[in-house]
């Protein structure tokens, strides 16, 4: 990475720090970056365009402009590399604790024995818990900015439909989630946080679209799916006459989760770093472009590693095709890697990762080998998120710690190596709401 080119680009106030300034002595503003970065220009081929299906009843596309806030589609469509954040977005970044930390783990290091670095990007400092918090303010400030008073989305394991309530009652906005059901029954106290922010919340699939009344005719006892679940909230959406917000897969969501891998960036510049290893996990692909992709995008040379649960195998099974974001196909078709828009996966401990897609712009830098790939079981993340947590004192949330079992093998493999790098990974949320499901693992897994 050639230094300072990416702060120069994102337009940050840099005033010539030296060595022996403390980053903790820094003003927010100087880490907070002023623009978004689009990878969509920066693609190895042109990104295959979302389209309506063969002999589509209505338009998919034409859909998107009666649900989504004008700008966000404007920003899902642009091919700028740089995208302005506004100052009122930039200030809430600001009061939710942006920039978050960059740690470094030296004591998971001891404890692995490993000559390698281990930083991590803490996205669980935020009032949420995760990175979700990031694309949520942006689009509620553009719905607010329509004059809409509410808008709607689905939430797989709780995350984003908490980063939702949070944004729209920032600005004022009322707000409804439709949450996977199996998530709502494992994790009660998500509902309450989003109750507590004024959200209504519903264990999808429900009696109030017939998407979900679909489901339920299917399978009475539904565990649910984020596909049936954005199929709702789309549904909902339309006849409410609310503004629907995106949570992944769409990649106008990764462009406003750059912030986490901007602030990264320079981040390991002020104390004179450079990654060789970037990793994060996936489930539609949010966080781990977010993270990686300003890396990928100015030339950084560091292996990427996106990780994801052996339960949904996209990686490893999923075809690279044309399919619907969502399960009723109420959505345009998107190429990405899929295991089919029916897909129902088992109710596993990573709710947010129990998704049927990946990102357009991640499937297609899988597809050209530029982004590699993990998958590990329950057994095996427990595991690492256990050692991580008696070694750093932070629970991370099970999707981050399938990341966190991707660092414990590139470190060990540092180790055997004898190599001296340094690894970079984010933990895009905390699990301090998803002790139920910890639990269940220590009564299966021991410890």
């Amino acid at each position: 990475m050639k230094r300072g080119s990416i702060r120069f680009k994102m337009g940050w106030n840099y005033r010539g720090i030296g060595a022996s300034f403390a980053p903790m002595e820094l003003d927010p503003r100087e880490i907070v970056p002023q623009f978004w970065y689009n990878i969509i220009p920066d693609l190895p081929r042109p990104l295959p365009p979302p389209r309506d299906p063969p002999s589509a009843e209505f338009s998919r596309i034409d859909l998107l402009r009666d649900i989504m806030p004008e700008e966000v589609l404007r920003q899902q469509f642009t091919v700028e590399r740089f995208v302005k954040i506004p100052e009122e977005v930039r200030e809430r970044y600001i009061n939710i604790g942006r920039p978050t930390p960059l740690l470094r783990a030296k004591k998971l290091e001891e404890k692995l024995g490993t000559p390698a670095k281990i930083y991590f990007k803490y996205e669980g400092a935020t009032p949420t818990g995760s990175h979700k918090i990031n694309a949520a303010i942006p689009q509620a400030y553009y719905a607010h900015n329509e004059g809409v008073p509410a808008v709607t989305t689905e939430t797989g394991a709780g995350q984003w439909g908490t980063a939702v309530a949070l944004s729209a009652s920032m600005f004022g906005l009322r707000s409804s989630v439709f949450m996977v059901k199996v998530s709502y029954q494992q994790k009660p106290m998500r509902k309450t946080i989003m109750n507590l922010y004024g959200a209504d919340v519903y264990p999808s699939p429900t009696e109030l679209t017939e998407a979900g009344k679909r489901a339920l005719a299917r399978d009475p006892n539904h565990p649910g799916s984020l596909g049936v679940a954005m199929s709702e909230a789309v549904e909902y959406a339309l006849k409410q006459r609310l503004k629907y917000l995106v949570g992944s897969v769409l990649d106008v969501v990764l462009l406003y989760q750059s912030v986490v891998g901007l602030e990264t960036a320079q981040q390991l510049e002020l104390i004179g770093e450079e990654p060789d290893v970037l990793i994060g996990c996936v489930g539609g692909g949010s966080n781990f472009g977010g993270f990686a992709f300003p890396f990928l995008g100015h030339g950084s040379k560091a292996k990427l590693i996106a990780v994801g649960p052996s339960e949904v195998p996209k990686f490893s099974s999923g075809k690279y095709e044309y399919d619907f974001p969502d399960e009723a196909g109420l959505l345009p078709m998107i190429k990405m890697l899929t295991l089919g828009r029916d897909y129902v996966p088992p109710p596993i401990y990573a709710g947010g990762l129990r998704y049927h897609g990946v990102a357009p712009s991640l499937s297609l830098l899988m597809q050209e080998g530029k982004v590699n790939w993990r998958e590990y079981g329950e057994d095996e993340i427990f595991v690492a998120a256990k050692l991580f947590s008696e070694a750093q004192g932070i629970v991370p949330a099970p999707e981050s710690a399938h990341a966190v079992k991707a660092v414990i093998d590139e470190a060990k493999s540092a180790q055997r190596n004898s190599e001296r790098k340094t690894i970079v990974f984010n933990l895009s949320g905390h699990g301090l709401l998803d002790l139920s499901n910890y639990e269940s693992m220590m009564k299966r897994f021991g410890g």
